[in-house]
């Protein structure tokens, strides 16, 4: 079980380094107005929403990344709290404004891999060992 456990972490660090680069990606889509590869922005949300979208998602990824590479104790709980407020922005921008039917099924999606990924980040012997103090 530990090697699944060393692949997710492994996995999530991959995934973090996305968001890092998504996000900002978005908040330079978002402040210039030029589209970096394809748009990022969605014309649905208004400019607020936009903004803690792309905040939220770089704070995320660069808070798992740099917690990881210092072993930082508190990156298990400051995930939980930053997925927290991602299901928070998910959950008005799907039942706010959502455009197609898929996005109930991403945002499923989403909640459930924010609440498998907190528990494997409190639980997990590999997680415990590497963010401990």
């Amino acid at each position: 079980m530990d090697i699944v456990s060393r692949i997710y972490l492994v996995i999530l660090v991959a995934w973090s380094a996305v968001m890092l680069v998504w996000g900002l990606a978005g908040f330079y889509e978002y402040f210039t107005g030029t589209t970096p590869i394809i748009k990022l922005q969605n014309s649905a949300y208004p400019g607020g929403l936009q903004f803690v979208h792309w905040f939220l998602i770089s704070l995320t990824g660069g808070t798992f990344l740099i917690g990881y590479l210092t072993h930082w104790s508190w990156t298990p709980f400051a995930m939980i709290l930053l997925f927290s407020n991602l299901t928070v922005m998910c959950t008005i921008q799907t039942f706010d404004f959502m455009s197609d039917q898929w996005s109930l099924n991403a945002y499923i999606g989403e909640l459930i891999f924010y609440l498998a990924t907190s528990l494997f980040l409190i639980y997990s012997t590999v997680s415990k060992s590497h963010f401990s103090p």
